[in-house]
C-alpha cells in the first residue's frame, strides 16, 4: 500500500505540472481553441490506453501479475527522461524582494500562505463557485460500477484476458469520444453538451438492464459481444461530457495559480465521483446486492440511472461564453489586487 501511495504521489504530482502547462497556453483562448488543446492532450492519453489495454490481459495471462507491475513500474521513467525537454525559465527576484534574504523554507510557506490566499479569492467569486459547485453535483450520482463488475467476473464468468478486451474497446472508444468533440462539438455551448449528453447517457444506461435480465441472448447476442458494445457507446458519451469540463476549468484558471487551481477544481470533481461511488455503495448495501446475490441489481441499475438527470436543474450555475470571459478578467484583477495589498 505505501508503495503504491507513493507511486500514485509521484504520478498526481507530475499530473499536477502538466496540468499547469496546458492552462497557461488555453488561457485567453475561445472555448473552441482550449478544447482542441484539452482534446490533444487526452487523445495523446486515450492513444497510450490503447496500448496498454491491448497487452495487458494477455501479460498477466501469460507472465502472471509480478511481471505486469514490473514493466508498469519502468514506464513513468520515460516521463523524467521527457521532463528535459521542457523549456522554462526561471523567475529570479530583484535584490530588493523580501523573500530573498529569506531561508528556503521560509520561501516556501510565505509562497504557499499567498498561493492560498489568492486561491481562496479566486474560488469563492461566484462566477467559479457554482460552476464547480454544478461539476460537483453531476459527478456525485450513484454509481453501479463495482456492482457490475461483480457480475461480469462472478456471475457471467469474464476472465481477465476478456476483461483486457473490454478495456483496448473503452480506450479507442475514449479517443473517438475525444475526436468526435474536437470536430464536433467544442464550439458548442456547455450547457447544451452537459443536457444532451446526460439524456443520452441515462437512456444508453438503461441498456445494461438487457444484459442482467439476459434479454440480450433472447435477441441474439452473447453477454460478450454485448458488454463490449455497451461499453463503447458509453464510453464515447462518457468522454464527450467530460471534456467540457476539462476546458470549463481550464478556462476559469487565472495566471499565478493555474496549477494549483485546476488541481481543485479537479480534485472536487474527483471528490464528487468518490462521492457518487460511496452513495452506490450504500444504495448496493440496502438493496442486498453481494458478489454473489444480484436479485436486485436491476433495480440497482434503474435507480443509478435516473438519479443521473437530478443535477439537470442546475445547469443554470453553469456561465455563458460571456459570463466565462468577464469570470477570467476579474479573477486576473483580484490577483492584481491581492499582489498589491501585500506589497502596501
Amino acid at each position: 500500500m505505501t508503495a503504491i501511495l507513493l507511486s500514485s504521489l509521484s504520478v498526481a504530482f507530475s499530473d499536477v505540472v502538466v496540468d499547469s502547462m496546458v492552462v497557461e497556453k488555453a488561457r485567453g483562448e475561445s472555448q473552441g481553441a482550449a478544447g482542441s488543446l484539452q482534446s490533444l492532450c487526452w487523445g495523446s492519453s486515450a492513444t497510450g490506453g490503447i496500448v496498454s489495454a491491448y497487452f495487458s490481459g494477455y501479460l498477466v495471462e501469460t507472465y502472471g501479475t509480478r511481471f505486469v507491475f514490473g514493466v508498469t513500474a519502468v514506464l513513468p521513467l520515460i516521463t523524467s527522461a521527457v521532463a528535459g525537454l521542457v523549456g522554462e525559465v526561471p523567475i529570479k527576484a530583484s535584490s530588493g524582494d523580501p523573500k530573498v534574504k529569506l531561508t528556503k523554507m521560509a520561501q516556501f510557506i510565505s509562497t504557499s500562505k499567498s498561493q492560498l490566499g489568492f486561491l481562496w479569492e479566486t474560488v469563492k467569486e461566484p462566477n467559479i463557485f457554482w460552476p464547480t459547485l454544478f461539476i460537483f453535483l453531476w459527478q456525485a450520482t450513484p454509481t453501479s460500477d463495482t456492482a457490475m463488475f461483480f457480475f461480469t467476473t462472478n456471475h457471467l464468468g469474464f476472465g481477465p484476458e476478456f476483461l483486457g478486451r473490454v478495456r483496448l474497446v473503452t480506450a479507442v472508444a475514449s479517443l473517438v469520444g475525444v475526436g468526435l468533440y474536437n470536430s464536433y462539438l467544442k464550439d458548442v455551448p456547455l450547457r447544451s453538451i452537459f443536457l444532451w449528453t446526460t439524456l443520452l447517457g441515462t437512456a444508453l444506461g438503461l441498456t445494461q438492464l438487457l444484459l442482467v435480465t439476459g434479454v440480450n441472448r433472447s435477441l441474439g447476442i452473447s453477454d460478450e459481444w454485448f458488454s463490449m458494445g455497451d461499453s463503447l457507446f458509453l464510453t464515447v458519451l462518457g468522454q464527450v461530457s467530460f471534456m467540457p469540463i476539462l476546458v470549463l476549468a481550464a478556462r476559469l484558471c487565472p495566471p499565478g495559480v493555474e496549477a494549483t487551481l485546476f488541481a481543485t477544481l479537479m480534485s472536487i470533481s474527483n471528490g464528487g465521483g468518490v462521492t457518487g461511488g460511496v452513495l452506490g455503495a450504500g444504495l448496493t448495501q440496502v438493496l442486498g446486492v453481494t458478489s454473489q446475490n444480484f436479485d436486485n441489481l436491476a433495480l440497482l441499475l434503474l435507480l443509478c440511472n435516473a438519479s443521473s438527470l437530478l443535477p439537470l436543474p442546475f445547469l443554470n450555475l453553469l456561465p455563458s461564453e460571456s459570463e466565462l470571459a468577464a469570470t477570467v478578467e476579474k479573477a486576473e484583477q483580484a490577483q492584481r489586487d491581492f499582489e498589491s495589498s501585500k506589497q502596501d
